[in-house]
This record gives structure tokens, C-alpha cells and sequence, in this order.
């Protein structure tokens, strides 16, 4: 891994509300800290319930929102003290895909505008014909003919055309990160495996990394080499994504995992909720999931638990595991495997 990530997160905390006329609190975000190293190019899954933390957490890596304490780096400087270039830097190198496509584009223009506004920005073309076919091609990776793309309004295209035009608007600037921000909860369930080959290709063919933001743990199984799951701004279970999901360690792993229905009328979902909570549950200090746990324990809402390192490559912030080491949250990644570097893979 190289000595500097391309991005990381050093013990951030988000905490929204409160103040002059409210006292109101809700923690976004809870001392959580991830990096994500340049190369080689990797897939790391964010996975929990709405709530959990995940899109906030999208927004901080982007700069769009700041955290109430902590930091966040891009290549090893302060997201809040970046120069103006080093800014438009972040901006190509970090891409975004959000959740509903529909609301990043302007119903008056073609789609045309989406892809030709970062050629224009960051001055990607000598000209419009080179414009037109850097475009075109982009469209092309992603599965899309232009002929049938370009000169149509939004609503012209279905829900996955439109996403795809925004994948293929990342490309464009062929970044090293794209952000994910559930890409395909509003797509249908026919187009979603189109969508993520297509983020898959970016990965293997062109270098890129992804986030992939999810509360989908069957979809973040099948893209992603590592996984993180949040519940409620904290870290629960973290680690290569095969151990997490087919072994959970954590009782809120454990309750994802045995939600996902299962294509035989003869397996009965495993999933269960505890009735009554553990006294002392909903203290600040408390571990967040205390109140739905089957197995809460008196030490479980006296203080957070730590990460334990319960295998090479996972962990659990969990006391049923108190016996295994405690991992550093800074450290957390250092539990996921490295993704092997495609050949001829790379932002060219």
C-alpha cells in the first residue's frame, strides 16, 4: 500500500441539531476513521439500515459538509485547508454517483449537458469533435449506444439510462475514486446487475476505486472485496466482505445477514429482534445496538465497545468477542484484503 491514502477519515464525528433554540442531538457519525489507498484499485461495500450514517458519511469524504470533530485528508492534507487547485484536484479525482439520477439533471437540457459540462470545466477536449467523441465513448463503456442517448431530454430515458449516463460522466474524468451512494435502489431489479458490471468494469479496466454505499447486503456481497457495516454513526462489523457476510460476528451483522430472503418456502428467515432491552440501553455511552441485542450485557451499556480483532481480516465491536485484541479504529483498514491490480488498469 502506498505510505499516503488518497483519502481518509480520522476519527470523525458528525453531530446534527442542538444550539441556541434546540437542544435536540442526532450523531450522524461516531468516531469513525477508513482510508482508502490510491492502488491498487479496491471496493470497499458501506452497508447498514437508513439511518446508519452512509450518506453523511459520502458527504464528508466529498467536502460537502464538514465533521463536528476529526479530520478528514486528501492525500494527506485537511479537506478544510486545500488550496484552490488542490480543490479542483479533489473534485476530479473524487467522483460521485448518487442515488436518484433524476435530480442531477435540468428537465430543459439534453443529456448532452451533464457530459459536456466537466469536459468544458476541466478542459478535456481541444474542440467539440473531440468533445463528441470522448462522449461517445464513455457511453459506450457503460453500455450505452450514443445515437440512441445523445439529443434526449431525461425523460426520454429510463431510470438505468439515466444512470449509466451518469456513470459514464464519471469516467469522463477518469478518476481514482467514485462514491457510490445506492446506485441502484431506484433502478429496476433487471437493470441493477447492468448497472454494477458496469462499476465493476471501471474498477478492473481503468484503475478506479469504489465506494459503494448500500443498505443492499446481497449486492454489496457480490461487487465489493471489503465491507463495513454502521449502525447508527458506529462501526459494527468490518473486514473482507466474504468473512462478514457468510460468518457474521456482530448481532446486527447477524440480523442483516438473516433478513435476506432466501428462494426456498422451506427456509425460515432467521432474523429476530430482542423484546425487551437491557436497562440503561439508551445511554449516549452505551453500545448502539444495546436495545435490539439478543445478547446485551451489563458492560454492553456502561461504555461503547472497541473493534476486536476477531480473525486477520475482520473485525467486531462487539463484547462477545472481548478475548480477541483490540484493533485501533484508525487502524481499521488495516483488516482488508488488497484487491489484485487488473492488468493494464490505471487512470491513463
Amino acid at each position: 500500500m502506498s505510505a499516503t491514502p488518497l483519502i481518509e477519515c480520522r476519527h470523525v464525528t458528525k453531530v446534527f441539531g442542538g444550539g441556541l433554540f434546540s437542544k435536540n442531538q442526532t450523531v450522524a457519525l461516531q468516531d469513525f476513521s477508513l482510508a482508502i489507498q490510491s492502488q491498487p484499485p479496491s471496493i470497499t461495500a458501506i452497508v447498514g439500515e437508513s439511518g446508519s450514517g452512509k450518506t453523511t458519511l459520502a458527504r464528508i469524504l466529498l467536502g460537502l459538509i464538514t465533521p463536528t470533530s476529526g479530520e478528514v485528508l486528501y492525500n494527506g492534507r485537511d479537506l478544510r485547508s486545500l488550496s484552490k487547485p488542490e480543490r479542483r484536484q479533489l473534485l476530479r479525482d473524487v467522483q460521485v454517483i448518487f442515488q436518484d439520477p433524476y435530480e442531477v439533471y435540468n428537465p430543459f437540457y439534453r443529456v448532452d449537458h451533464v457530459l459536456e459540462t466537466p469536459i468544458h470545466k476541466f478542459g478535456l477536449a481541444r474542440g467539440r469533435d473531440e468533445a463528441r467523441a470522448l462522449m461517445e465513448s464513455a457511453l459506450r463503456t457503460v453500455g450505452l449506444r450514443p445515437d440512441e442517448t445523445l439529443g434526449r431530454h431525461p425523460h426520454q430515458l429510463s431510470g438505468g439510462q439515466r444512470q449509466r449516463v451518469m456513470v459514464a460522466r464519471a469516467l469522463l474524468l477518469k478518476p481514482k475514486l467514485i462514491i457510490a451512494d445506492e446506485p441502484v435502489s431506484m433502478v429496476d431489479a433487471s437493470l441493477r446487475a447492468t448497472i454494477l458490471e458496469s462499476l465493476r468494469e471501471l474498477n478492473r479496466s481503468f484503475g478506479i476505486s469504489l465506494i459503494y454505499i448500500t443498505h443492499d447486503l446481497t449486492t454489496a456481497y457480490q461487487v465489493s472485496e471489503n465491507i463495513v457495516v454502521l449502525y447508527r454513526g458506529t462501526v459494527a462489523e468490518a473486514g473482507e466482505v466474504g468473512l462478514v457476510v457468510k460468518q457474521p460476528k456482530h448481532p446486527y451483522t447477524q440480523l442483516l445477514v438473516g433478513s435476506i430472503p432466501m428462494p426456498d418456502p422451506n427456509h425460515p428467515w432467521t432474523a429476530h429482534e430482542v423484546s425487551t432491552p437491557i436497562p440503561g440501553a439508551n445511554r449516549v455511552d452505551a453500545c448502539h445496538f444495546a436495545a435490539r441485542c439478543p445478547h446485551a450485557m451489563p458492560m454492553c451499556v456502561e461504555h461503547l465497545p472497541p473493534l476486536y480483532r476477531t480473525d486477520p481480516h475482520r473485525v467486531a465491536a462487539c463484547y462477545l468477542h472481548r478475548d480477541a485484541p483490540v484493533l485501533p479504529a484508525e487502524e481499521m483498514d488495516s483488516v482488508f484484503v488488497e484487491a489484485a491490480l487488473p492488468s493494464g488498469s490505471g487512470p491513463g
